[in-house]
């Protein structure tokens, strides 16, 4: 048998690991099979993709997308074993194209050797360059080793697209307050890994209801996190000597918070949490819910989100969502930004709230944004068409013998100070793209523009539009705007030239004269 190779830059799993009594609660509760896996009934429940697949002996490259403490690197261990592969992992955060190259470069060597495949599990995938991705390209291709990766972002938007085309992705839930339960259940009362036997502290630990109750929620869905809490509450009531009548370690509802601190909030400012969170807001902003849009603020808010963010998600979602049904609601987004700006968090909080709230329950309307879109859509589709020639600007009188300015008929002369006239260009001249709805102010604003429709095909009947009844004075306010603008400019000039002639007849003069 030839001697086995060592591969320059290889990394060996560790062969020494922690001994139990210094590994955390979490590490020591990892399950073993996946009967022991507790959520992600999806998958590999009973009737699971993935249980079904290693239960034939098949096991494809996969990505496993989801939150923290769901159990990505736990089902990953799992499925490797329940093929019989040798298991290898690799942390993005740490590991390089060298690290990889070496790693299956030892894949290859067992399958050669001993038949045997290999699962490499890289944690946090998403931290990986292009580079390092496409390093895993051939390998994967070729099944030298089945690619398990890990990720808490969007793999969609993260990963290599042409690595992701090998791999299929699995998303993983939040764990529900049941699992979370169950866990933590079972680390109370496992006797050989957990807090019921050697390994927890004297005469075990007890936990009651209530404690209980808010360990389990405050874990926002993170079996990690609950174990964790639970370790460190579990030290505080030691401390504090707070044990049953039976002598337990019993750590109260004052120790859980102690040690959480404060709720874990399912958010990150870059990631899934945070596009998700926001979707939320924006959609019960749009769904007329004030409820749930003070919440989804309030989450945003104590997560850290950038208050500026939140405050132009409010602007927007008042023009695309409430819109013209009623126009006060943009003046209030704006006006709550601007006191963000002025005051700051933690006061701007109460302007962001009165936004919030008065989107939420304004009549809404999205027909200005849509009619925008429609309008963008033959412009994309058309081009820019020529101006309608009695539209254009007639800079010089000459101008007008080219027809272009002719024509051109002033509303405030006419009645109601509207005259029908075309401006559209020629080829849309027919086009309606603003069809206000029956919501809030902009009935009003539906009933005004038939008002004026009905006046136009009055006058279209009687051949002419009648003159206003009150006319405003006769003045070209442009061109007398232009004649002041003129002699500003040339008595600016006099005074500065008669500035400068007195500081030059100044410098001239003898001192004493």
């Amino acid at each position: 048998m030839p001697a086995r190779r060592t591969v320059p830059g290889a990394r060996p799993e560790a062969l020494f690991r922690p001994p139990p009594e210094r590994q955390p609660l979490a590490a020591r509760m990892r399950p073993r099979t996946l009967d022991e896996f507790v959520g992600q009934d999806h998958l590999v429940g009973e009737r699971g993709p993935l249980r079904r697949a290693v239960g034939r002996g098949h096991l494809a490259s996969l990505l496993l997308w989801g939150p923290p403490g769901t159990g990505k690197t736990s089902l990953a261990r799992l499925l490797a074993d329940a093929v019989g592969a040798r298991f290898h992992t690799i942390s993005a955060v740490m590991a390089g194209v060298a690290e990889v190259r070496a790693t299956v470069a030892e894949a290859q060597e067992r399958l050669t050797l001993e038949g045997r495949r290999s699962v490499l599990f890289i944690d946090e995938i998403h931290r990986f360059n292009k580079a390092q991705q496409d390093a895993l390209l051939p390998h994967v291709e070729d099944g030298t080793v089945t690619l398990i990766g890990a990720t808490t972002e969007n793999p969609y938007f993260e990963v290599n697209a042409a690595l992701l085309s090998r791999m299929r992705v699995w998303r993983l839930e939040p764990l529900a307050d049941g699992d979370v339960a169950t866990i933590v259940r079972r680390a109370l009362e496992d006797a050989e890994r957990g807090l019921a036997g050697p390994l927890g502290p004297r005469g075990g630990v007890t936990l009651a209801a209530d404690a209980f109750d808010h360990l389990v929620d405050l874990a926002g869905g993170d079996a990690r996190q609950a174990l964790n809490v639970l370790e460190g509450a579990i030290a505080l009531a030691e401390d504090a000597d707070h044990r049953s009548a039976e002598e337990a370690v019993s750590p109260t509802l004052a120790d859980v918070e102690a040690a959480a601190q404060q709720r874990v909030l399912g958010y990150d400012r870059a990631g899934d949490g945070h596009y998700d969170t926001v979707s939320a807001f924006i959609k019960s902003l749009r769904g007329n819910d004030a409820d749930a849009a003070l919440y989804w603020l309030a989450a945003m808010v104590a997560a850290g989100e950038d208050p500026r963010f939140i405050a132009r998600r409010l602007i927007i979602s008042a023009s695309e969502d409430v819109g013209n049904a009623d126009p006060r609601a943009l003046q209030v987004a704006i006006s709550a930004a601007q006191a963000l700006d002025h005051v700051g968090l933690p006061e701007a909080q109460y302007a962001l709230a009165q936004a919030a709230a008065y989107i939420a329950t304004a009549p809404k309307s999205n027909r200005a944004g849509a009619a925008y879109w429609a309008a963008v859509a033959d412009v994309v589709d058309r081009g820019s068409l020529p101006v309608p020639l009695h539209l254009r600007n007639a800079a010089d009188r000459r101008m007008k013998h080219h027809g272009i300015g002719v024509g051109y008929r002033y509303p405030h002369e006419f009645e109601g100070h509207d005259v029908e006239q075309q401006y559209l260009p020629d080829d849309l001249a027919d086009r309606r793209y603003y069809l206000p709805s029956d919501q809030g102010y902009e009935r009003t604003i539906g009933e005004r523009m038939a008002a004026r429709q009905a006046a136009r095909e009055e006058a279209r009947a009687r051949g002419r539009t009648p003159r206003n009844p009150v006319p405003g004075p006769q003045v070209d306010g442009m061109g007398a705007a232009s004649k002041v603008t003129r002699v500003r400019e040339t008595n600016r000039r006099a005074l500065a030239d008669g500035q400068r002639r007195d500081a030059g007849d100044s410098a001239g003069k003898e001192p004493g004269s």
